[in-house]
């Protein structure tokens, strides 16, 4: 009778153990995932030397890599350090209106490209970089068409 008592208890105490191994084995996973996507929302620490082509360039790393929160930052940087380069600034404009959109924030982003063409209305509005007006007046267009109310059944003539 000693001999099964032991056996019993040994039972246990195995299943305990295995049970605590398989939540210490998870639990590294699970910290390294929050890890990542806390990592991937933060802020980032971006250089005051950087120039202006390498924050360019480092947004649109991080926006071809569905890194908007990131890409959002450098061109806020861009924006923040160039504020009296207007040729900047409209870059910064628009493609923060242009991150906006393609996150389907169509209100942040109409909002954001208004603002950018208001500029376009102001004196030496003609001398702003007009891509940027084009491209604008073209994504609101796309904008719009997405917000028009869709009917089920489309009328054929």
């Amino acid at each position: 009778m000693l001999i099964y008592k032991e056996q019993v208890v040994q039972k246990r105490l195995f299943r305990y153990s295995s049970g605590m191994n398989n939540l210490f084995g998870k639990v590294p996973v699970f910290v390294a995932a929050l890890c990542f996507f806390a990592c991937a929302t933060g802020t980032l620490n971006i250089p005051y030397d950087m120039s202006p082509s390498e924050l360019i360039q480092r947004a649109q790393e991080a926006s071809d890599r569905n890194r908007y929160n990131y890409a959002l930052q450098y061109y806020q940087a861009l924006l923040e350090r160039n504020s009296t380069n207007i040729d900047l600034v409209c870059t910064a404009e628009y493609e923060i209106a242009f991150i906006h959109y393609k996150q389907k924030k169509y209100a942040q982003a109409k909002a954001g490209f208004n603002t950018l063409l208001m500029r376009y209305d102001m004196p030496n509005g003609d001398l702003l970089p007009q891509q940027f007006k084009l491209l604008a007046n073209k994504v609101l267009e796309r904008i719009s068409e997405k917000e028009k109310p869709r009917s089920f059944f489309s009328s054929k003539d």
